[in-house]
């Protein structure tokens, strides 16, 4: 799951100076001198089987069309995404308890492993607003200390990408492999 930024510098632009995510330094990209332009695109966020976030792209940003395509997100988009995170995130309190960690076959049939972890005690506003998600390769359903690490990633790197002026101007669009 990615969400990539993309830039196009006119000929007449000449060059940008824009802040590798992955590097934390400044680069600077030139237009050929041929006077061509160019486009700029980098991925700025990363998730691996964050079920409930793919499933508000493809809700909010996919039409409910899951296609594993390369979909424009608008800034407000992230914005409401991030809004979202911090209410879950605000009305999820972790307890311990049991959480699934894969599954064996007995006697044929399918039995989840649990193990000591942490849940969210009540987990409401989190189904409610970012519910997850089952599919092959989507991860764990549970309202865990999972789901909670990947929401506060996720706040994370959109407020790192929000709060960065180099993103001003600049389009964002959102891909995942299933």
């Amino acid at each position: 799951m990615y969400l990539y930024r993309e830039k196009y510098l006119s000929k007449e632009d000449n060059k940008l100076e824009i802040t590798n995510v992955k590097t934390g330094k400044k680069e600077e990209y030139k237009t050929s001198d041929r006077g061509y332009g160019i486009e700029i695109k980098d991925t700025i966020a990363y998730w691996r089987k964050a079920n409930q976030i793919h499933k508000w792209f493809v809700d909010n940003v996919q039409d409910g069309e899951d296609d594993c395509g390369y979909h424009y997100v608008a800034r407000e988009q992230l914005e409401e995404l991030l809004k979202l995170c911090k209410q879950v995130k605000a009305n999820s309190k972790l307890v311990d308890g049991k959480v699934a960690n894969g599954y064996s076959f007995v006697n044929g049939e399918q039995v989840y492993n649990y193990e000591d972890g942490q849940v969210i005690k009540d987990p409401s506003v989190a189904k409610e607003l970012l519910p997850t998600q089952n599919g092959f390769f989507f991860g764990g359903t549970d309202y865990d200390k999972y789901y909670l690490d990947d929401i506060n990633l996720t706040i994370e790197q959109l407020e790192e990408i929000l709060n960065n002026k180099d993103n001003d101007g600049v389009d964002f669009y959102y891909s995942s492999s299933w």
